[in-house]
């Protein structure tokens, strides 16, 4: 006890000297004089505009409450969680919360902080789009199957088309104009070729599938068409940005680069892995030195003229994705990306998504339409591959119905649409409207196409 009131008394004293030495220093200011002229006070935000920072971190708590209870809420619905994100982002929206409580909408995402959750989105996504690349089981591709290969090349040049061929009549009706129609059509062909590899990993997980032939198959062929895809967009940015500039040139720079990252900085990722497995620790330093390749090379593609997101998902690959260093990675990042980063990209999306925009009996029909072309493209070229490749046709058409998952994988090429101005705002919207429905549809349809079938069910090898 008396050490404690000994130790109160020093606390005191200590704190009361400090405030007398202040007011004793502060007796000397009034006589000091200044030498340079007046100035105004220093600006101590970076924003012109009083209180964002407040608007933004509400902001920013309004949009991981109601993605995470909606997540849960889909979860418990057998829905994949990241849609109920992503519905939590539509409605928070002038498409819901700004149609319902226009007064509620302006203070949870208030316009003027449009411009800072976009950036936010942007970094959230390069670094998803890296632990995506960084999931890859670029051994599964190697060995993938003749089954894979003519399924997933299916399921891209299907859609791909049956999309170009679908852009002669939208691109009259909704296009921005900016754009010749060879762009929009690449764009448009790209958007329904999209399969959403992470979501349809989580169905087949959730549903305990991920070992079974169909999942192993379905994996596989996502896989290969997710990296086509994204080759598919690349090309289609290239065409977009050398509108003004030198196509060829833009093309072999990113294809120089892409070779750049699978031979050069492949081997500097074996070393950090080796280096890693020596320390049996991921240090900072090692991580730090991943940050830096991450961001150089999202910096590098974004420079070219193709989006940074593709820059980040090359360097993914070439991790080993089993390594204990990508394991790391993942645990320090994946949350925070998926927790907080994500939900604010779904809540920018549903910013630009205005399903007011979509009126009268012609908007509905290529709504309608959109959906139909989409599903008809993916699962009709998955299935008849799949069928011709040996598999029943319930497993086909299983397989077809899973490869028709978009989800995030589709928000993001419809944003990159949005911001190039191939898309128009409308179109946009009824883009991600049509992501919204396929990927809703996938986990019901397969329930249905598979609970009374053991076949697809069974483990490899059984």
């Amino acid at each position: 006890m008396m050490q404690r009131l000994h130790s109160a008394f020093i606390y005191a004293a200590s704190l009361g000297a400090s405030i007398g030495t202040f007011f004793l220093i502060r007796s000397f200011g009034p006589s000091l004089v200044t030498s340079g002229p007046p100035q105004g006070p220093a600006r101590l935000t970076t924003s012109e505009t009083p209180g964002i920072l407040l608007h933004v971190l509400l902001t920013l708590v309004v949009v991981l409450v109601l993605a995470r209870i909606l997540g849960a809420m889909f979860r418990r619905l057998n829905q994949p969680q990241v849609m109920g994100e992503v519905v939590a982002g539509i409605l928070l929206g002038p498409s819901f919360l700004g149609w319902l409580a226009p007064g509620v909408a302006s203070q949870v995402l208030p316009a003027n902080t449009a411009s800072y959750l976009g950036l936010i989105s942007q970094v959230g996504v390069v670094l998803y789009m890296f632990l995506v690349g960084l999931d890859l089981d670029t051994d599964l591709l190697q060995k993938r199957s003749q089954a894979a290969i003519a399924i997933s090349h299916a399921s891209i040049v299907a859609p791909f088309l049956l999309g170009a061929a679908f852009a002669l009549w939208l691109y009259p009706r909704y296009s921005t104009g900016v754009f010749s129609f060879t762009t929009f059509a690449l764009f448009i062909g790209v958007a329904m070729s999209i399969t959403a590899f992470p979501v349809l990993a989580r169905i087949l997980t959730d549903r305990g599938m991920q070992k079974t032939r169909l999942g192993v198959l379905a994996l596989a062929c996502a896989a290969i068409d997710d990296v086509t895809a994204w080759c598919l967009l690349a090309f289609a940015m290239s065409v977009a940005h050398a509108q003004t500039g030198s196509l060829l040139f833009t093309l072999s720079t990113i294809i120089g680069f892409t070779f750049f990252v699978l031979l050069i900085a492949k081997r500097g990722a074996l070393w950090l892995v080796r280096r890693q497995t020596r320390k049996g620790r991921t240090t900072q330093d090692m991580f730090a030195m991943v940050c830096a390749a991450l961001l150089l090379s999202a910096l590098v593609t974004e420079r070219i003229g193709v989006h940074a997101l593709f820059g980040a998902f090359l360097l993914g690959t070439v991790i080993p994705h089993n390594s204990v260093l990508a394991r790391d990675i993942r645990a320090r990042c994946e949350d925070l990306v998926v927790v907080l980063l994500l939900p604010v990209f779904f809540a920018f999306t549903g910013m630009r998504t205005q399903l007011g925009l979509v009126h009268g009996t012609r908007d509905w029909m290529a709504c309608i339409l959109i959906i139909g072309v989409a599903s008809l493209g993916k699962f009709g070229g998955s299935f008849l591959a799949a069928r011709w490749t040996g598999s029943d046709w319930r497993e086909a058409a299983s397989l077809g119905v899973l490869m028709n998952t978009r989800g995030l994988m589709e928000l993001i090429v419809l944003n990159v649409g949005l911001d190039l101005g191939v898309l128009s705002p409308v179109l946009f919207t009824m883009f991600v409207f049509m992501a919204v429905i396929t990927t809703l549809a996938t986990t019901p349809i397969l329930h249905k196409l598979t609970q009374s079938h053991g076949q697809s069910s069974d483990p490899i090898g059984k």
